[in-house]
């Protein structure tokens, strides 16, 4: 009768070492489920466990890429990122979809943008005074908010202002 029970441990065995260290990369920060799959799969686990376990943490909630989004989507307006740029962070995380891109267009609003170009510029202003060229002035500005993803339109403003 031990058997079959021991059987069912060494079974579970594989699998309660793949949840552990799901859970493990959890506790640090939110994930989501493409971001946790490659980290469990450079660990050299098996797709199959893999693929039970994110399925277990998602139904416990302990995965859920609409609140990493959310939260992914806040620290990087705090860094100063527009738009463009936060789609691309998120899409690199594997945070696609109908869903995740109606949460970023509610989330960051074009006055959230502007805010954002005249904090990055007022951190760099002494920077773009120190040019004296006002063509390399502008395509300084232009690059920098660029990188930030901040939109075009936006940019353009500021550079125009800039002078």
């Amino acid at each position: 009768m031990n058997r079959p029970v021991k059987e069912n441990a060494l079974l579970n065995a594989p699998y309660q070492k793949v949840f552990n260290t799901a859970i493990r990369i959890l506790t640090r920060r939110d994930h989501s489920e493409y971001e946790l799959t490659q980290k469990l799969k450079q660990r050299g686990f098996e797709r199959d466990v893999i693929s039970r376990v994110i399925s277990e943490c998602a139904r416990l909630n302990y995965l859920n890429d609409e609140r990493t989004a959310e939260v992914f989507i806040r620290q990087s307006k705090r860094r100063g990122y527009g738009k463009k740029r936060i789609q691309i962070e998120l899409n690199r995380k594997g945070l696609k979809g109908e869903r995740i891109t109606d949460i970023l267009y509610k989330s960051v609003s074009e006055s959230d943008e502007r805010e954002a170009a005249k904090r990055v510029l007022k951190k760099n202003l002494k920077r773009f005074e120190r040019e004296k060229d006002p063509l390399k002035r502008r395509n300084k500005i232009y690059r920098l908010l660029y990188t930030k993803g901040i939109s075009e339109g936006i940019i353009t403003d500021f550079v125009q202002r800039f002078r």
